[in-house]
């Protein structure tokens, strides 16, 4: 059965920090893009990273990158979101998919809410 479970939303001053993990199985995650996407409220989803299978390439949206960092580790079949300096535009549902030809996986969607 395939799982992806999604961790580390939480509520957090600007500025701060989070790490949302996403852990996946019942696939062969190693030889699967990984990426984060965010939808906020009354907006249309984001790509906010993508990561290659072995971590050879990442890409960032404008408005996170220098701030957010994507990683994955294939040994735990599991990827990150490191997100710094968060800002209140930030706030939005965070989702974790990972795709390999036709297939494509969500995770279950966690909430991040930066605010003061």
């Amino acid at each position: 059965q395939v799982q992806l479970v999604e961790s580390g939303g939480d509520l957090v001053q600007p500025g701060g920090s989070l790490r949302l993990s996403c852990a996946a199985s019942g696939f062969p995650f190693s030889v699967y893009f990984a990426n984060w996407s965010r939808q906020a409220p009354g907006k249309e989803r984001e790509l906010v990273a993508n990561i290659t299978t072995f971590s050879t390439v990442s890409s960032y949206a404008p408005s996170v990158k220098g701030r957010f960092t994507i990683s994955r580790d294939n040994a735990k079949s599991t990827m990150y979101l490191q997100m710094n300096n968060l800002k209140p535009e930030d706030t939005a549902i965070y989702m974790c998919n990972d795709r390999f030809g036709t297939n494509d996986y969500w995770g279950q969607e966690t909430q991040v809410t930066v605010s003061s």
